[in-house]
C-alpha cells in the first residue's frame, strides 16, 4: 500500500528498492517469464509499444518519439498501438494473458499496476534504476513511489497529475466572495453563488470515475491515514470506520449545488459548462489546464479542496497520481525496452511532451517558463508541494470494491441509496476480496 509525504520522500532514495543481485548488469533473472535474448550486432529486433492515447496531440507526439528513437537505434523497430481509456483497460488485461504481450505498456499507478506485478506480468526495473542514476534520479521521487511494490520498482512515470477546483475569479469578484478555506465556508460560498443565479459546481458523472475523485478525496480527509492504509489493502480492508460514511455524506451535501442530472452528463460536458461561464467551479485534474485555458475569456484560478472540520486526514494532501509505463516480464529484449523508456523520459523529450502535448512530465524541470504557461507551472507546483498524494480511488482499490463504490454512489446521487447503503455494499465487496487473498 503506497502512502507518502513530501517529507518522507526527501529521505528516500532509489537504493531502498535495489536488488541484492551483485551483477553489474541487469540480469535475465529479473525477467521471470522468459529469457533475455542478446541480439547479434546489427540484428533487427521489434518492440511492441501499447498506450492509451490514440488521439492528437498525444498520438503525433508518440509517433515522433518512436521515429527519433528508431533513427538513433536503427536495429530497433517499434510497433505502436493505441486504444482509448476503458477499451485500453480491457485489451491490456487480455494481451498480458497471452503468449505475445506488448513489450512496453501503459499503466496507471497504485493497485492497478500492482495487480500486474502480483500476476508476474511486469519486469522488475530496480537494477536498471540503480545502475543508471543519471536517468532515474531526474525522475521525481514522489512519482516513482506509486510504481514500487515491496521495495522494487516496476514502472516508469511519464506524467504527474492532481485534482483541484478551478474557479471563476470574475464571478467571485462580482459577488464579493473570498476563497473558502474550510468546508463550512465552502458550503456558504456555494449557497451565495446559487442564490445569485449561477450553478455553483459543474459535475458530470455519466462515467463514474468522476465521482471516484470526490470519494477518494473525501475518504482521505475524513479517515485517519493508518486506518485508510489498512482498508485500502486488499488483505485487510473492512471499511468499518465511520469516516467513510461521513465522506459520502459530505458528497451528498454538495448535491444541491451541482447542476441537474449529474449521472446523465459526462465530464467533458461539465468542463464546457465552466468554460462557458455557466458554472462557477469545476473539480478538475491539473492535466485539464491545457483543455480549459485556451478556451476561456475570463480570469480563473485554483481553489484548494477545503479543510473539513472534524476530519482525521491530513488536509495538505492532494488527490492525484502519476501515469507511466511498465515492461512485460516475458519480453525477449528488456535492455532495449528500458532504453526506449529512458529515451522517452529524457529531459529533452519531456520538455517536448509538456510543450507539444500540454501534459505535465514527471521529469524534474521539464515544466518551466519555456514549456508551460504560468497556470501550468502553478498546477505542477500544487502537485509537487503537497505533503502527500491520495491516489485515484478507481486505480488504488481492488476493482470489486471500486465497482461497489461507484455503482452505489451513482444511486446515491439519484436519491436511490443512502451513504450507509453504499458502504454496506463496499464492505461486502471488501470481504469478498479479503477471502480471495487468503
Amino acid at each position: 500500500m503506497v502512502r507518502f509525504t513530501t517529507g518522507l520522500l526527501l529521505v528516500l532514495s532509489l537504493a531502498t528498492g535495489c536488488s541484492t543481485a551483485d551483477s553489474s548488469k541487469p540480469q535475465a533473472s529479473a525477467n521471470p517469464g522468459g529469457t533475455a535474448v542478446t541480439p547479434a550486432s546489427g540484428e533487427q529486433i521489434t518492440l511492441r509499444f501499447f498506450h492509451r492515447w490514440p488521439r492528437d496531440p498525444d498520438k503525433t507526439y508518440f509517433e515522433q518519439v518512436v521515429k527519433e528513437f528508431e533513427k538513433e537505434n536503427p536495429n530497433i523497430h517499434i510497433e505502436t498501438e493505441a486504444v482509448l481509456n476503458d477499451a485500453y483497460k480491457e485489451k491490456i488485461s487480455v494481451l498480458l494473458g497471452t503468449n505475445n504481450p506488448p513489450d512496453i505498456y501503459f499503466s496507471w499507478s497504485g493497485e492497478y499496476a500492482y495487480k500486474f506485478v502480483r500476476g508476474g506480468k511486469a519486469l522488475d526495473l530496480t537494477n536498471y534504476a540503480e545502475q543508471d542514476k543519471a536517468w532515474s534520479e531526474q525522475l521525481m521521487e514522489s512519482q516513482l513511489v506509486p510504481f514500487r511494490l515491496d521495495n522494487k520498482l516496476y514502472g516508469v512515470p511519464l506524467t504527474i497529475d492532481g485534482k483541484t477546483f478551478f474557479y471563476n475569479k470574475e464571478i467571485f469578484s462580482k459577488l464579493n466572495l473570498q476563497v473558502p478555506k474550510t468546508w463550512s465556508e465552502f458550503i456558504s460560498t456555494l449557497q451565495t453563488i446559487k442564490d445569485n443565479g449561477y450553478t455553483p459546481i459543474t459535475f458530470g458523472n455519466k462515467a463514474p470515475w468522476a465521482s471516484s475523485h470526490y470519494i477518494g478525496t473525501l475518504n482521505q480527509r475524513m479517515v485517519e491515514e493508518s486506518v485508510r492504509e489498512k482498508d485500502y489493502n486488499r488483505a485487510s480492508g473492512t471499511f468499518e470506520d465511520p469516516g467513510y460514511v461521513e465522506a459520502l455524506r459530505k458528497l451528498q451535501e454538495l448535491v444541491p449545488y451541482f447542476n441537474k442530472d449529474v449521472n446523465g452528463l459526462d465530464h467533458e460536458f461539465a468542463r464546457q459548462m465552466f468554460v462557458d461561464q455557466k458554472a462557477a467551479i469545476l473539480y478538475a485534474e491539473t492535466a485539464e489546464v491545457r483543455l480549459v485555458e485556451p478556451k476561456t475569456k475570463f480570469q480563473w484560478g485554483f481553489l484548494d479542496f477545503p479543510a473539513i472540520e472534524g476530519g482525521k486526514g491530513n488536509p495538505n494532501y492532494l488527490t492525484g497520481a502519476p501515469e507511466g509505463f511498465m515492461i512485460s516480464s516475458t519480453t525477449k529484449h528488456p535492455d532495449e525496452a528500458v532504453k526506449f523508456l529512458k529515451f522517452l523520459t529524457s529531459k529533452a523529450q519531456a520538455e517536448k511532451f509538456v510543450k507539444e502535448v500540454g501534459k505535465y512530465s514527471a521529469v524534474k524541470g521539464a515544466v518551466n517558463e519555456n514549456t508551460a504557461t504560468p497556470l501550468g507551472i502553478e498546477a505542477v507546483e500544487r502537485v509537487t508541494s503537497a505533503e502527500g498524494l491520495a491516489l485515484w480511488l478507481d486505480t488504488d482499490l481492488d476493482i470489486k470494491i471500486v465497482d461497489a463504490y461507484l455503482a452505489g454512489t451513482q444511486q446515491m446521487l439519484n436519491g436511490e441509496k443512502t451513504p450507509e447503503d453504499v458502504l454496506q455494499d463496499v464492505r461486502k465487496a471488501a470481504q469478498q476480496v479479503r477471502e480471495q487473498v487468503k
